[in-house]
Parts: C-alpha cells; structure tokens; sequence
C-alpha cells in the first residue's frame, strides 16, 4: 500500500507541476510522475548515498524516465507531446539540459522530504 501511496503521489504532483508551469499535461505524465517518484524513493530510502549524489541521481531517473517514456509515446506511437528539438543540448527532442537541470533543482526538496521522513518513521 505504501508503494502505492507513493506512486500516486509522484503522478499527481507531476501533473500539478506542469499545469503550474504550462497550463496542461497528459494522463501519461502521471505514470512518469509516479516512476519518479518510486525511483527517487528507492534512491533515497535503500543507499547510503550522501544528498547531494541522491539529487543528482534523483534527477537522473527523472531525465531516464522522461527519455523512454518519450522514446515509446512520442516517437513511437506519435502522440507528440513534447518536444524539446528546439531547445538546445537536446536528445532526440525527448530531453534536454535545460529542463534535467530544473528538475535537479526540484529533487532538492523532494529528497529533503524524503529523507526527513525516513528519519522521523
């Protein structure tokens, strides 16, 4: 149930994100929202990594996540939903420097959450 609890937490706050910073989203993103956060989850709570490697690597699943899930949506199926191939540094239009950076930023309070949490429980 916890894992549960968690994965849904990931998708809604992932689709909460992006109406806040575009004014919408895709059902999609609430499983990549919910992969993330099980990901950043297991990083956090199962290494003895210190914070600033979990945030990196939190931000890496992130950008892992969003590539493949753009790989089999976008490419694909051809749903295009996003498309990074006019921003710079990006991969197959699917990920680009600009956004994994934000989204590293962003791990810094998730992982601080986390790691209180574990702490407290």
């Amino acid at each position: 149930m916890k894992y549960f609890i968690i994965f849904l937490t990931g998708g809604t706050a992932y689709n909460i994100a992006e109406y806040l910073w575009k004014g919408c989203s895709h059902w999609t993103m609430a499983i990549d929202g919910g992969l993330c956060l099980m990901g950043i989850y297991v990083i956090t709570t199962f290494s003895d990594m210190n914070f600033v490697y979990k945030v990196m690597c939190s931000g890496g699943i992130i950008t892992l996540v969003e590539l493949l899930s753009g790989i089999v949506i976008n490419k694909l199926l051809g749903w295009n939903i996003w498309d990074y191939s006019e921003l710079p540094m990006n991969f197959l239009g699917q990920i680009c420097l600009t956004y994994s950076v934000l989204r590293i930023g962003l791990c810094i309070p998730v992982v601080a959450i986390i790691d209180l949490i574990n702490e407290l429980i």
